[in-house]
């Protein structure tokens, strides 16, 4: 039942209301019944002197009854609420205007007396009721000196027991019925209002409960269905929080599609290397056992073929492992760049002419474009050198004979600008943004399938990464691809 968070601010509103009825209900009736003493003592202050004035209620220390009496009688016919008592100098009670068994106390305390005779103050001053034991009550008192001497007190208690109890209040006033009335109509107001305005703020905490729970349902993997918001600005609490959930739920979302791909590159990872080390491993094989097999019936030179055969697969498997390490180095950030200062012009010639006997076997052109007053560049020149590499190792599998391969630097005003273009295949749109994944290769152009398990790019990305810097491609189906990153120039 109390699930929801609009029932627990219904129930709790409720529970307010309550509390906040009741608690003014007890505060009107207790300020009325004051309120009520200070008018009953402040129109009725001089009834007991008036009384005392007017009739001789005691003399020489004795009680005059029928004088008593008549008084009694006469108060009775005039207001019926009013109850006195005759009171000797130490506050006994003498006589009273009581039905016999009413009166509890047989003695009245003074001290409210004489604060109440001592003259004007703040009102009402209230005295024992001698109905009531513990209960006090609005009065009016007078002393009895008809010669001078004191022989005792008159006290009046105003309002009797008309008013003794709250029911007893409520029944005898009617704009105190009608004050509760009001307040217990405003009450249920403030209810049905606090309900509708609660069930206002809470529909959109609703409508994103029910979104978020059906984006659980679809395991993660639809975005939230949220209304959209109107108006401008950031917005309250909630406008923020459904915010912050749609973009968590685009996000996850996201890594939920880049973890499915990423599962499919890695079944893919295992294929390509399975195959890339099978075959090598197969052909290595091969040719060893074939020497074994013939050993001694082999000429020198067909030894020699089948052993630089079998060197040429253990190079490949050399450097797949090699790649491999390194690229799982480079990913656990325990390979750190240490940038120095080097000429990147003299390191681009140093690794064009690493690469130039293998372009000339291939028929390729590398061509090296410096422009000239090449600043200094400050990066890890054994990183950079390994970018290089693998941008013309790549670009040599790519390009057909009489092709050519150009690597061009360029300063800038903060950096120097690298760039390795080919005149090659090409690839198509839609390889682009996967191709500095691992284990990537185009599918695409005629040398497609030589060597190499796609590392070299993703070697490259994550080298360039970890200095700051951004690679970027470039290319045309049929007319090449370019690459691009940048250096920042030395610190002068």
């Amino acid at each position: 039942m109390l699930r929801s968070l609009y029932s627990k601010l219904a129930l709790g509103l409720l529970a307010l209301l309550v509390v906040i009825g009741v608690f003014f209900i007890l505060v009107t009736f207790v300020t009325t019944r004051v309120f009520l003493q200070e008018v009953n003592q402040n129109l009725d202050r001089d009834v007991a002197e008036h009384l005392v004035a007017e009739v001789l209620l005691m003399e020489d220390g004795r009680v005059r009854q029928d004088a008593l009496e008549d008084v009694f009688h006469m108060m009775m016919v005039v207001n019926p609420s009013i109850e006195i008592y005759l009171l000797d100098p130490q506050g006994t009670i003498l006589a009273y205007s009581a039905p016999p068994g009413k009166v509890k106390l047989e003695r009245i305390d003074l001290a409210p007396v004489r604060r109440f005779l001592a003259g004007p103050g703040n009102l009402p001053v209230t005295g024992d009721d001698p109905r009531h034991p513990g209960r006090q009550k609005a009065f009016s008192a007078a002393p009895i000196a008809p010669e001078g001497g004191l022989e005792g007190y008159l006290y009046v208690v105003l309002g009797g027991e008309q008013y003794d109890t709250a029911i007893q209040m409520l029944q005898g006033s009617f704009v105190l019925r009608l004050g509760v009335a009001a307040l217990i109509a405003a009450l249920l107001f403030s209810l049905v209002a606090g309900l509708l305005l609660f069930s206002v703020l809470t529909r959109r905490l609703r409508n994103l409960t029910v979104a978020v729970d059906a984006f659980q349902k679809s395991g993660f993997a639809e975005p939230l269905d949220l209304e959209p918001r109107t108006g401008t600005g950031r917005g309250d609490e909630i406008d923020r929080l459904r915010a912050t959930f749609d973009e968590m739920a685009r996000r996850m979302a996201e890594q939920l599609q880049e973890l499915k791909r990423a599962d499919s590159l890695r079944r893919e990872l295992v294929a390509n290397v399975s195959h890339d080390l099978r075959t090598p491993l197969a052909s290595l094989r091969g040719y060893l056992e074939t020497l074994l097999l013939k050993e001694g019936r082999l000429s020198a030179d067909e030894q020699r073929c089948y052993l630089e055969i079998a060197l040429q697969h253990s190079e490949s498997l050399g450097k797949l492992v090699t790649e491999l390490f390194e690229l799982a180095k480079l990913e656990s950030c325990e390979t750190r760049p240490v940038p120095e200062p080097f000429a990147i012009g003299e390191l681009v010639q140093d690794v064009s002419q690493k690469y130039r006997l293998e372009a000339e076997k291939r028929h390729v052109r590398i061509e090296a474009k410096l422009a000239e007053g090449l600043p200094f560049v400050s990066a890890d020149i054994g990183l950079i050198e390994r970018v290089l590499e693998n941008l013309i190792d790549n670009a040599l599998k790519y390009t057909p004979e009489e092709g050519e391969i150009r690597i061009s630097l360029e300063p800038g005003e903060h950096a120097v600008a690298v760039e390795v273009a080919d005149t090659g295949c090409g690839i198509p749109g839609d390889e682009l943004p996967h191709v500095f994944d691992r284990f990537y290769r185009s599918k695409s152009g005629p040398t497609a399938r030589e060597g190499g398990a796609g590392l070299g790019l993703a070697i490259s990305k994550k080298i360039l990464d970890l200095h700051g810097s951004r690679i970027d491609v470039r290319s045309e189906v049929g007319k090449g691809t370019t690459f691009t990153f940048d250096l920042p120039i030395r610190p002068m």
